[in-house]
């Protein structure tokens, strides 16, 4: 299956099921490896709005964001997952997004 191929696999799933948060991550996470990172962090976005809960969505955000160079939307999207993370205690991913948030803030970026 080409990359191609493989996205529009994951858009037929999105359309499908548009509020299926491994749908629409998945497509995200294509959308990144394809190099796409605009669009990656739509979807990423659109998941985020869709079921805020899901804590994956904001580290990938986050890391979308910062290979984009915006650090200061990246450094939001951290603290956003921290405060899911924290919500939903989830102590690892809250964790992983501390690192990626103060990483992101040593190289100033405020979020």
């Amino acid at each position: 299956m080409t990359p191609e191929q493989r996205l529009e696999t994951f858009r037929k799933f999105v359309e499908k099921s548009p509020d299926d948060p491994f749908a629409r991550y998945s497509l995200a996470m294509a959308l990144r490896s394809a190099g796409r990172g605009e669009e990656s962090a739509q979807e990423f976005r659109e998941l985020a709005r869709r079921v805020p809960d899901y804590v994956p969505t904001y580290l990938m955000l986050g890391q979308v964001l910062e290979t984009l160079g915006r650090d200061g939307e990246a450094a939001k999207a951290y603290q956003d997952g921290v405060a899911v993370a924290t919500r939903k205690q989830d102590g690892h991913a809250v964790s992983e997004l501390t690192q990626a948030l103060e990483a992101v803030r040593a190289r100033g970026a405020q979020g």
